[in-house]
């Protein structure tokens, strides 16, 4: 997946289920939403991913592009994301999970 800037980031949230499983791969998003969050609202602000991006290895972010992600994953439109929009927007961003998710979905209406 290339960006803007012609930085191209590897998806590696399959080979991340695969080692950890759902359960721990879902831990691992958690985790990643705690060190965004601001502490005193309980949910990902602007401000909050500008000061912390640097975490993720994304302080090259720009305002535009945190707008962005903000926007795309805030379900309830309050402006900021909680842990279930945040975790959300991380597995739709994961084109091959979401392949996987689907076809998935399609064994389990099969199967029922």
């Amino acid at each position: 997946m290339a960006s803007q800037n012609g930085v191209v980031f590897e998806d590696f949230f399959p080979a991340m289920v695969e080692k950890l499983g759902a359960e721990g791969f879902m831990k691992e998003l958690c985790n990643g939403f705690q060190l965004l969050v601001d502490g005193d609202k309980g949910v990902i602000t602007f401000e909050s991913l500008k000061r912390n991006s640097a975490l993720l290895g994304l302080q090259d972010m720009s305002d535009e592009e945190a707008i962005c992600m903000l926007r795309e994953g805030d379900l309830d439109g309050d402006g900021a994301l909680n842990e279930m929009e945040f975790c959300t927007l991380m597995l739709r961003l994961s084109p091959e999970l979401m392949n996987s998710s689907t076809k998935l979905l399609v064994e389990a209406i099969v199967n029922f």
